[in-house]
Parts: structure tokens; C-alpha cells; sequence
């Protein structure tokens, strides 16, 4: 009888009990048995695609509108149809229930409420999965962040994204572990320079124990990016190259950001005891600006001899007094940072393939940034 009740009042109307004897047989269980946190997504998640549902027309999705519709938007049972999932099944999801949802479903779910890329993240983060089809993310340096940079020289800064890719850095970081400029734009990720490059070896006082921090934080960000070609490439280049880091990659450690004490022995002043903040450009995990400031009097000052060093080779190779260096050429940057700089977004070099957290424009790299 709950059945007949369900097809006949429509889907749009199906009350609590009239799916409860099926659930009594089935997966789904009350949002009211969950933990508090698992409820409240869950519950999220219900009210999130009851309004996509209600927003769309039978007509935008070729249904036909009918005679007696009082349902704003599709009923359950057209998005279940569209979606090629069970009626029951989808009125759970909209009750919270506690069922499991594959990204396949999600998927089907996320087309048939033709749900923009924005959306279709925000499905996938509240049920709990990865989305499969997820492409980079093209990380943008823009010319506020470039400016920024160049305001904080003499200390060094950079922008990384969450594989440790370097997309940008002013001058100071350029030279704060060798000389980042000499280096192919693939190569300019702080955990592969860690564990690859002979001048980061000696530059890196406590390297081993910075090699264990980065790669716990790169498995906890790649957590949501398991499917992703650059991430999965960042992963295989790294193992085939280091015994290390594979050592390290099966403890199955999970580092969460936070901010330590840097030390460098760099070769050009000496060394620098730095505090380290990082800045997140967005409203999610993912590019950030990272900022070293002198913890002494002695590292300040040798921050300012670094830095006319930097300036110094800058204008050796013709480039203007304050200008950004990319790769081999040199784009002066004005006071005002004039609005064609976006256009060369990861100034400092951006490693093609890597967009931040996954990107187009940037090379899969890996990059060491203590």
C-alpha cells in the first residue's frame, strides 16, 4: 500500500513513512541514528538537492509539464528516471538517510540536475566521495599577489599549491636555496627539489624530518584528488626517483598544515633561521602564498644581502631595477602592477601542468618548500 501511495501522490510528495517498511529491509537508516556531524552533511546534502530539484523545469530537461503538476521544479520520481536510479533510493537521499552513494550515482545525480561545476563539487564534498571526472583547478597568480611579493622583499615568498609546486616567488626566494631560476620549470616543486637536488640536500638542516612533514601533507590533500592524472604523475615521478620518499610514503603518515621554524644553509649568505607562515589565496585549501620573516638580527641582515644579490643578477641580465624573472625572460613589473601581468600568472615560474591544486596551465612537478 505504501507503494501505490508513493506513484500515485508523486514523488515530490512522498511522505517519511510511506518509504519507512522499506527501509526496515534496506540500508538506509534515520538521519536521527548518525553521529552529529554525519547527520548535519547529511542533512545538508538533502536540503541542497531538494533546491537544485525544485529550480528546474520538466521542459528544460524535455520532460512534459502535464495537467495537475504541484510540484515546483521536477518531481523525485524525474530525477531518479533522468538519473537512472531507484525512486526509493533517491527519496532516502533526500530524507538523509544513512545509504551508501557511489560517485557513479553522484554523477548520474549531478547531470540530470544539470548542476554547474561549482555545484557538482559541493554535491561530491557532502556525500563524502571523490568526483572521478574532476579536472585541475588552473591556479591563477594575480597581479594583487605578485604585488604583494615584491612588497615583502627583502624576505623571501613564494605561492605554492597544495603538490608543493612553486607558481610564483619574488626575487629573495629565487636564491633562498640555490638558484631556483637555473632550474626547468618542471623541476620547481619543493618535495622533489628535496629529495632530488644536491643543493637543497645541503640547504635543508633538518631535511629529513622536512621530507616526512611534506609528504604526510601531500597524502592528506591527495585525498581529494585520488583520480587526478597530475596528482597520480606527481606520485610515480617521486617514487621512481627516491627510495626515500617511498619509505616514507608507506607509513601512511597525514600531516595537516600548520606553521614550524625553517632553517636554511644557503650558499650564497649562510644560514637562516626563518619563521614560516603560509596565506591561502582562495576559500579553499589549495594555492597559498608562503612568507619567510627573520627570527634574528644576524638572519635579517643577511635577508637584505640576499636580496641585493638577487637584484644585482637581475639587472646584470638587463632586466629593469624590481622587475619578476620568468625562467629565461625578465618582465619588468611597474608600481602599479599594470594589468597585463595576469597574463603571465606564475611569474616566477610555473610549472606546467600543476594548477593547484591541480592545474591546466602547469606541468605535474614536484617542488620542495621547507
Amino acid at each position: 500500500m505504501s507503494t501505490t501511495t508513493t506513484v500515485g501522490r508523486g514523488p515530490a510528495e512522498v511522505p517519511v513513512q510511506a518509504a519507512a517498511p522499506v527501509q526496515a529491509a534496506g540500508p538506509g537508516t534515520p538521519a536521527g541514528d548518525l553521529p552529529p556531524t554525519d547527520r548535519a552533511r547529511r542533512r545538508e546534502l538533502a536540503a541542497f538537492l531538494r533546491s537544485r530539484r525544485e529550480r528546474i523545469t520538466p521542459e528544460q530537461v524535455g520532460l512534459p509539464r502535464g495537467p495537475r503538476r504541484r510540484t515546483p521544479g521536477l518531481r523525485r520520481e524525474e530525477v531518479a528516471q533522468l538519473a537512472a536510479v531507484g525512486v526509493t533510493w533517491y527519496t532516502w537521499l533526500e530524507q538523509a538517510r544513512d545509504i551508501h552513494v557511489s560517485a557513479q550515482v553522484l554523477d548520474a545525480v549531478a547531470r540530470a540536475l544539470l548542476l554547474d561545476a561549482n555545484e557538482r563539487r559541493h554535491l561530491f564534498v557532502l556525500a563524502g566521495e571523490s568526483d572521478p571526472t574532476r579536472t585541475g583547478h588552473c591556479a591563477v597568480v594575480t597581479p594583487a599577489a605578485l604585488a604583494a611579493m615584491r612588497q615583502l622583499e627583502p624576505f623571501p615568498a613564494c605561492v605554492q599549491n597544495s603538490r608543493y609546486d612553486i607558481l610564483a616567488y619574488n626575487r629573495t626566494y629565487a636564491l633562498l636555496l640555490g638558484d631556483l631560476d637555473q632550474l626547468p620549470r618542471e623541476d620547481r616543486n619543493v618535495l622533489w627539489l628535496s629529495l632530488t637536488h644536491p643543493v637543497w640536500h645541503e640547504a635543508l638542516v633538518d631535511r629529513e624530518e622536512a621530507v616526512r612533514v611534506m609528504a604526510g601533507k601531500l597524502r592528506a590533500s591527495m585525498a581529494e584528488h585520488l583520480t587526478d592524472p597530475t596528482w597520480k604523475h606527481l606520485l610515480r615521478r617521486l617514487q621512481d626517483a627516491s627510495p626515500e620518499f617511498c619509505e616514507v610514503w608507506q607509513r601512511h603518515e597525514v600531516v595537516q598544515p600548520d606553521t614550524r621554524v625553517k632553517c636554511f644553509l644557503n650558499p650564497f649568505v649562510g644560514r637562516l633561521d626563518l619563521d614560516h607562515t603560509s596565506m591561502w589565496l582562495g576559500p579553499r585549501p589549495g594555492p597559498r602564498m608562503v612568507v619567510y620573516t627573520p627570527r634574528n638580527d644576524s638572519t635579517r641582515e643577511r635577508l637584505v644581502r640576499l636580496h641585493a644579490r638577487a637584484v644585482r643578477a637581475s639587472v646584470g641580465e638587463g632586466a629593469p631595477a624590481g622587475a619578476w624573472e620568468n625562467g629565461s625572460s625578465a618582465v619588468a613589473l611597474p608600481e602599479d602592477v599594470v594589468e597585463p601581468v595576469a597574463d603571465r600568472a606564475a611569474h616566477r615560474g610555473t610549472p606546467g601542468g600543476a594548477g593547484a591544486d591541480g592545474g591546466d596551465h602547469q606541468r605535474p612537478v614536484p617542488h620542495p618548500v621547507p
